[in-house]
């Protein structure tokens, strides 16, 4: 399997989904308080975005995914 060589934009960009990714999972493992949905705080969608944006990745989940699974395959 050919390793992902990420370029540092590429790279921000993954690391920003991961991020997100992990913030997702905590909202969701944690309990509801007061009958609330769990809630992704914005600073966390907004870094992703950017980092996205800035890679070029926005709106191309393919290529995001596949740099993704070369470059972190456990998720």
């Amino acid at each position: 399997m050919p390793t992902a060589v990420l370029t540092d934009r590429e790279r921000s960009a993954v690391q920003a989904y991961l991020r997100l990714l992990q913030t997702v999972r905590a909202a969701f493992d944690g309990p509801p308080e007061g009958g609330r949905p769990p809630v992704v705080p914005t600073a966390a969608l907004d870094e992703a975005d950017r980092a996205l944006a800035a890679a070029g990745l926005a709106g191309n989940e393919e290529e995001l995914f596949r740099l993704l699974k070369g470059w972190c395959p456990q998720v």
